[in-house]
């Protein structure tokens, strides 16, 4: 049993990585006061680009590299739309999901006649998993051994990353001056403005910080969990990460406690695959449904009462003396 529940943790971990880093974008954007519903496109954009970059090239890196590239641009084409221009946060959003969705099949059906497929990757081209020391040696210690040789050794570098991000989201946002003018645009603009505050400024930082994180988990998505791009892989994490948010009420620590919850609702689904309930085997299906269930009852509202930045989704207006 014991061995069970530290498998399921490591495989919740797993899932639960680009969900944290889309959330934690989210986060940075909608503190801010932009809503950032682009979340899904960023990440499938991020992904693709990613997998494409890293076969070609032969190098992960490279892949990170470019697909971090391709979503603080679709962040900045999001910020452009919605920020100098003041357009509709929600529709610009849609337009740019609706873009990568339609976008990336397209060029992989163009460039590797594989149904809109990447390649499979492989050698450097992937994220390999990291052994911390002495992992081998402790794997037989009782108890021990089994928790640090499972569950915290033998993840990717990406994973790491996302499990760091949250403490430092968490002193970014309450800890420094960028942290408290990046909140006070998103609460009171006007006053923001009236200190001699770019709102403009704060709230395109916080658009490219966004890209950074989301594509980051776009690109563990394909080059380091799945080792190749498959079309519309991202399957509505960038939603069940905005549910995560909203549920986390804009904050780090809960947004990941939310977001491991789905991580371990998609785990235990994996886990149930053929297993029977007296003669009748479990649907399968009825439990991959439970985090896309779980997250229109996030988004409608019906857990809690969140209480958002009070100027998200108005566009600023400079008043012109």
């Amino acid at each position: 049993m014991f061995e069970t529940i530290i498998l399921m943790a490591d495989a919740t971990v797993r899932v639960a990585t680009p969900l944290i880093l889309a959330a934690l974008a989210g986060m940075f954007s909608e503190r801010s006061g932009v809503v950032n519903i682009a979340l899904e496109g960023k990440l499938l954009a991020a992904a693709f680009t990613g997998a494409a970059t890293a076969h070609i090239t032969g190098s992960a890196w490279l892949g990170v590299i470019a697909g971090v590239v391709i979503s603080i641009l679709l962040a900045l084409l999001h910020g452009f739309a919605s920020i100098t221009h003041r357009g509709d946060q929600v529709v610009s959003g849609m337009a740019i999901n609706i873009l990568a969705a339609g976008l990336t099949v397209t060029l992989g059906r163009y460039w590797f006649h594989q149904g809109g497929q990447t390649p499979a990757l492989s050698g450097d081209a992937r994220f390999a998993p990291i052994q911390l020391p002495g992992a081998d040696a402790l794997q037989d210690t009782p108890v021990i051994g089994l928790i640090y040789s499972e569950l915290m050794s033998g993840h990717s570098i990406i994973e790491y990353v996302a499990l760091a991000a949250v403490p430092l989201t968490w002193y970014v946002l309450f800890r420094t001056r960028f942290g408290l003018r990046l909140r006070a645009v998103g609460d009171a603009p006007a006053a923001v403005d009236t200190a001699g505050i770019s709102v403009a400024g704060m709230r395109y930082s916080a658009m490219v910080i966004c890209g950074l994180l989301v594509g980051l988990g776009g690109v563990y998505l394909s080059v380091g969990q799945t080792a190749q791009f498959i079309p519309n892989m991202s399957a509505g994490k960038g939603y069940m990460a905005l549910a995560a948010l909203i549920f986390g009420k804009w904050r780090p620590v809960t947004a990941m406690g939310a977001c491991l919850l789905f991580g371990f609702l998609d785990a235990l689904a994996i886990r149930l695959q053929g297993v029977k309930l007296g003669d009748f085997p479990i649907p399968v299906q009825a439990i991959e449904a439970l985090p896309y269930v779980l997250t229109v009852f996030l988004l409608a509202g019906f857990i809690g009462k969140a209480v958002a930045p009070k100027a998200i989704g108005v566009p600023y207006t400079k008043e012109r003396e």
